[in-house]
C-alpha cells in the first residue's frame, strides 16, 4: 500500500488552524474520502485540539501557586549565591577590582614613609618641604608625600599634599585645586582618581 504523501498532514494543521487555501483544502477533502487511516488521524487532531481549548477556561484554586511553592525543597544559600554570581559577572569583576585595588592603596599608604616630590624645574627642597620660590613660575601638577609644600610663587597647576602640609604665602598663587590628604580613605579616592584619569588618557 503506497503510503500518503507528507502534504495531507500539513493540510490538516492548516485546516485546524484556519489558514488553508481553497485548492489544499479540495485536495485534503477528496483525500479524507479515501484514507481511513487520515480520517482517524484527523479526528485524532480535532480532539486534542477541542481539548486543549477547553482547559483556557479552567482555573488553579486559589493559593495553588503558594501552595506548590511552600512544599518545594529550600534553595541553600550557596546555590542561590551561585546563581546570582554567574548571572552577574561583571558586577563580580569589579567588586573584586576595587576590593583588590583597595587591599593595594592601603598597603602602599603604610608601608612608603618616604618622602617624595614631583620633579618640577625651579622648585627648592629645604629638608621635608618643596618651596616654590617667590617670582617663579611652575607649569604642571605638584604632588608631594610625607612632606610639606610652601607657595611663595605662582603653580599653573593642581597641587596635592600627602601625609602634609601647605602653606600659601601672600604673594603665592595656584590656578588649579589644593588638596591635602591626611587620611586613609582620602588616600583610596584620590588614588582611585589617579587611575582613572590614567585609563582616560590612554584611551583618549
Amino acid at each position: 500500500m503506497k503510503p500518503c504523501p507528507n502534504e495531507i498532514v500539513l493540510y490538516m494543521h492548516d485546516y485546524l488552524d484556519g489558514e488553508i487555501s481553497y485548492e489544499h483544502e479540495q485536495l485534503l477533502k477528496e483525500h479524507l474520502q479515501k484514507c481511513e487511516d487520515c480520517q482517524k488521524h484527523f479526528h485524532e487532531l480535532k480532539k486534542t485540539i477541542a481539548f486543549v481549548k477547553s482547559t483556557a477556561n479552567i482555573e488553579a484554586p486559589i493559593g495553588f501557586t503558594q501552595s506548590v511553592m511552600a512544599r518545594l525543597p529550600k534553595e541553600k544559600k550557596k546555590v542561590g549565591m551561585n546563581r546570582w554570581l554567574r548571572h552577574h559577572p561583571f558586577l563580580v569583576a569589579a567588586s573584586l577590582f576595587i576590593v583588590l585595588m583597595a587591599g593595594s592603596m592601603v598597603s602602599s599608604w603604610s608601608k612608603d614613609p618616604n618622602f617624595s616630590f614631583t620633579k618640577q624645574p625651579n622648585l627648592v627642597v629645604e629638608n621635608h618641604t618643596v618651596i616654590v620660590p617667590e617670582g617663579e613660575v611652575i607649569k604642571g601638577d605638584i604632588v608631594v608625600k610625607n612632606g610639606d609644600i610652601r607657595i611663595e610663587g605662582e603653580v599653573q597647576g593642581d597641587i596635592t599634599v600627602i601625609n602634609g602640609e601647605k602653606y600659601m604665602a601672600s604673594a603665592g598663587n595656584v590656578t588649579g585645586e589644593i588638596e591635602t590628604i591626611n587620611q586613609i580613605f582620602d588616600w583610596i579616592w584620590y588614588k582611585m582618581k589617579s587611575t582613572a584619569k590614567e585609563v582616560v588618557e590612554l584611551i583618549d
